[in-house]
């Protein structure tokens, strides 16, 4: 790529890479811990951001992603019960 991409594109990539870290972190801890609501309350708070930084770094720049997230609206942790992709 000969244009050099602006500063706030990868502020905004670093960013994500942070808070992306976070949920996979509390993903993690929420599969063997699923009733601590305070991880919950922390997951669903890193969820909201990562959607406002995505948002924010697609007006700016265009498609971040190629397909749809999951987002957990619940009070409960799901991810764990739902079926995995290799047992559908």
């Amino acid at each position: 790529m000969s244009e050099k991409l602006p500063k706030a594109y990868y502020q905004y990539l670093h960013e994500l890479q942070s808070v992306d870290f976070v949920l996979v972190e509390l993903t993690l801890y929420l599969d063997t811990h699923p009733d601590d609501a305070t991880a919950l309350a922390q997951f669903q708070q890193f969820q909201k951001r990562k959607e406002n930084l995505v948002q924010q770094f697609e007006s700016a720049f265009g498609p971040l992603y190629q397909y749809g997230g999951s987002p957990n609206n619940t009070n409960k942790w799901e991810w764990s019960e739902a079926p995995w992709p290799w047992q559908v």
